[in-house]
């Protein structure tokens, strides 16, 4: 009984929401009638006569300023709404419609059955989505004192954003330090080195941490527990010092080399004192973790200094071991591999003729498939961009990731011959396949809607950020452009011909209100002149 009454309360529900949805015409109808029927009481055409007679009284300055104010306020409503498109990708106007306007007017579906039943594939995109927008770790980052540096003191320009170089700062603090820093003096002070905003301070911590350790100290450590032998040991070297200085300092890649090898010394010698202890307590093994991932940082970036010095099979060595996750390089280097077969040869008039071959066919599908993941890099391996030199940090498919790409792999592009062109005559292909990528992907997931925001963070001021897919400029930014406009040249007008405008907008009035008047005449004529007496006789 119960189930009946509530199927009865949402087929009615869905009755009353169809008749307001889709006989709107109707009530409105509706209500012109009863406004019609009851002119004669409410005065209406006293009322209307009186109003114009007021505007028969208004001079052409009143129309002037009228005008003119309603043009400076769409002006500020245009340069708000494209100030607001240029920072956040949307209109302010339509997102407020959307947001509190359309759940008003039944815009939102709150059928609790569609919503279990897309709770699992919501929550995967959800999770999908998350994923793509975070920001990574560059792990090709370049070096701040040989090269960063050295690009600021020659144009003048910083290369990284403040945001970038912030989640570095954070990097450092979650990678290089733990708890148990304060037990040692030089650890101690890299901790607050790492978190020191100027330079130059911390170059001066790095240094003041290495000359503590230079210092003789005894440390009594029993060679065997419970026992009263004891040695003098000297303090372990500060691997952190070496590679803030080997990172900051250091003005070339050769010194910066030198330094990470030092470092290498010292770190790997805490990390097999604290492999020993890890089991000991919670302590030991957060400087057992602590110093693994100090350990791996200063290999990955000695096979870094290896790429950078032309020492490319040592780096592919030393890289071997790290793992990484879905990328950029992965697509486009298996797109490479599979060009390179083919791409000598490749002519677009002989492929047009005779059709693709099969090698030809995986060459161009491995491409459409980098150039989905990515659809920013062929831009910049056609050299259609100019390139800038890579940030600390890059987001998954977006421009951040296509420049770190392209800084590096360029010259591979280059040195195949005809890798290039068969990219060129390719890669636009792929938008073909997927003409709503913000929808619907074809190989991998939807493209993330969140890449401009946060490549704008990452990349300076003076790079102009590759957005896909094109935004159109939203409806609101064309119409106030279109009355601000409008307004303008109509105060201008009316100030320099009052005349001329004022007879142009009567005929103008007068030839609105035409088909009105013609409506009012032809229902007068048919309906009787008593009705509204016999309606109030009733």
């Amino acid at each position: 009984m119960a189930e009946a009454a509530t199927g009865f309360l949402e087929q009615l529900k869905s009755c009353i929401v169809w008749s307001w949805t889709y006989l709107w015409t109707v009530w409105f109808f509706i209500v012109l009638f009863l406004v019609y029927i009851l002119r004669v009481p409410l005065k209406i055409n006293d009322n209307l006569s009186t109003v114009s007679m007021f505007l028969n009284t208004l001079t052409p300055k009143f129309y002037v300023a009228l005008t003119g104010t309603s043009s400076l306020i769409s002006g500020l409503i245009l340069i708000f709404e494209w100030w607001y498109f240029r920072k956040y990708g949307t209109s302010f106007i339509e997102q407020v419609s959307v947001s509190h306007l359309r759940p008003l007017l039944g815009g939102v579906d709150n059928n609790s059955s569609n919503n279990s039943n897309s709770s699992n594939g919501d929550s995967d995109s959800n999770r999908q989505s998350v994923s793509e927008c975070k920001v990574w770790r560059n792990p090709l980052n370049l070096f701040r004192g040989a090269e960063y540096n050295r690009y600021t003191w020659v144009t003048g320009r910083e290369p990284l954003t403040y945001y970038d170089m912030n989640l570095s700062a954070q990097d450092h603090q979650t990678f290089f330090t733990c708890d148990s820093d304060h037990l040692r003096p030089a650890d101690a002070i890299m901790q607050k080195a790492w978190r020191e905003r100027n330079p130059q301070a911390r170059i001066s911590a790095a240094h003041e941490a290495l000359e503590i350790n230079e210092i003789r100290s005894r440390v009594e450590v029993p060679l065997i527990a419970s026992s009263t032998i004891w040695e003098i040991k000297l303090l372990p070297k500060c691997a952190t010092a070496y590679i803030l200085l080997a990172e900051e300092e250091a003005t070339t890649i050769a010194e910066a080399e030198k330094l990470f090898k030092q470092a290498l010394k010292a770190g790997d010698g805490c990390y097999r004192r604290s492999q020993q202890l890890q089991h000991h307590g919670s302590q030991y093994e957060a400087q057992h973790r602590r110093d693994t991932n100090v350990l791996v940082y200063i290999k990955r970036r000695l096979a870094m200094c290896a790429r950078r010095l032309g020492r490319t099979r040592e780096a592919v060595k030393m890289m071997r071991d790290i793992s990484l996750p879905k990328s950029a390089t992965i697509c486009y280097t298996a797109a490479l591999l599979k060009a390179r077969a083919v791409s000598d040869k490749f002519s677009p008039e002989a492929a047009s003729r005779r059709g693709l071959s099969t090698a030809e066919m995986n060459a161009v599908e491995a491409i459409h498939r980098a150039v989905e993941f990515n659809p920013h890099v062929p831009k910049y391996l056609l050299e259609m961009k100019s390139l800038i030199l890579p940030p600390e940090h890059i987001l998954k498919r977006g421009d951040s990731e296509a420049i770190a790409y392209a800084f590096f792999h360029l010259a591979h592009w280059k040195r195949v011959e005809g890798a290039l062109n068969l990219l060129h005559c390719t890669w636009e292909g792929t938008f073909r396949m997927i003409p709503y990528p913000l929808e619907k992907g074809h190989l991998f997931y939807p493209y993330p809607i969140c890449t401009e925001t946060a490549d704008r963070e990452l990349l300076p001021s003076f790079h102009e950020v590759s957005v896909y897919p094109k935004k159109e400029l939203p409806f609101f930014i064309l119409f106030t452009a279109g009355l601000c406009s409008f307004t303008a040249m109509l105060a201008l007008l009316t100030h320099q011909f009052p005349e001329l405008m004022g007879v142009f907008a009567k005929a103008f009035l007068s030839t609105l209100f035409a088909p009105l008047n013609f409506v009012m005449e032809k229902v007068e004529s048919v309906l009787p002149s008593s009705l509204w007496h016999q309606l109030t006789r009733i």
